[in-house]
């Protein structure tokens, strides 16, 4: 079953001291670092905590960001923004201006020689040309007042140095995106409040993958396992590309409640030296992705999730030659 890689806690000293580093491995990244890591981060790090397998990896933190873009003039959009009302989108003046304008600040950006060298440093570490996702972590993230996933960009299969580089500055400018900007205004958080840090982690070649629910969204019953799954990586599932097979799975007895074969009808797969490539699919729909067997290790992955955070957790997961991955 794939595993979510890097199990295995630090010290506890390692968990308290102060962290000023522009880069942190994830093995050391926990839930108390959040305005330092983001929401996205934080998670992984308390995942891999907690001994589920974790696809390794680093973190560009926070202090990244505001330092490659103290220069940029980003003081004068906060300003604006602030000034802006919720539903004053559209216009130059308008939310979605202000927002245009701060992306094009942070393209802009230079990145500082001591952030590119601590990204490649840890890049390198990965392995040669290791193919990586790097994904955007926001500190606004996972409030208990509000949901901002999917708000700003991820990218899959980026592979060499300066692609990770470019990939991280793309992931900054996504703290500006219309939709963020906009969500942003209409909670009350203050544009001069929020900062982004970028996940970069070894690739999964998944051969299945998907989401998972360790309480039923649908009817609200704890210890029901929902999972949704499909061929390929899980950008298909996740951004509703695909009708996925769908399961429902009792976590106390393993029964398989429900069991709907979906379509499948396309699959989005990894290229050689970077980048993805959607893949019609055909004769996927009669066929399960996932066995019984693969079913419940999965729901045994989200119920340790689940007992780590306290609370019913949502999570992307991918099988990799027999092993489940989150």
């Amino acid at each position: 079953m794939e595993q979510l890689p890097g199990a295995g806690a630090p010290a506890q000293e390692q968990r308290q001291e102060p962290r000023q580093e522009l880069v942190l491995p994830l093995e050391l990244v926990s839930a108390e670092m959040l305005p330092d890591v983001g929401g996205k981060a934080a998670n992984l790090g308390e995942l891999m905590r907690a001994g589920l397998p974790v696809p390794a990896g680093f973190v560009l933190t926070t202090r990244a960001y505001r330092r490659a873009t103290s220069p940029a003039g980003l003081d004068a959009v906060h300003t604006a923004l602030a000034a802006t009302a919720a539903d004053d989108l559209p216009g130059l003046a308008g939310l979605a201006g202000l927002a245009a304008d701060a992306r094009r600040l942070v393209l802009a950006v230079d990145i500082p020689a001591d952030i590119a060298d601590a990204v490649r440093a840890a890049y390198a570490a990965l392995g040669t040309d290791a193919p990586v996702a790097v994904r955007s972590s926001a500190t606004a993230e996972d409030l208990p007042f509000a949901s901002f996933a999917g708000q700003q960009d991820t990218f899959l299969n980026v592979v060499g140095s300066d692609a990770v580089l470019a990939a991280a500055r793309q992931c900054w400018a996504s703290l500006w995106t219309d939709r963020a900007v906009s969500y942003r205004a209409t909670h009350g958080i203050r544009p001069s409040a929020v900062s982004l840090a970028v996940v970069v982690q070894r690739m999964v070649d998944a051969a299945v993958a998907g989401v998972l629910f360790t309480a039923n969204p649908v009817t609200g019953r704890r210890h029901e396992a929902v999972i949704d799954a499909s061929p390929g990586l899980g950008e298909a599932v996740v951004s509703g590309a695909v009708n996925p097979d769908h399961f429902v799975v009792d976590s106390a007895t393993q029964k398989i409640l429900e069991r709907r074969i979906g379509s499948k009808g396309v699959a989005i797969r990894p290229l050689p030296g970077g980048g993805t490539e959607r893949v019609e699919l055909s004769g996927s729909g009669s066929e399960s992705c996932l066995d019984d067997a693969r079913l419940a290790a999965l729901d045994l992955l989200g119920r340790r999730a689940e007992m780590h955070f306290g609370a019913p957790q949502d999570l992307e997961w991918a099988v990799d030659g027999g092993e489940c991955r989150g």
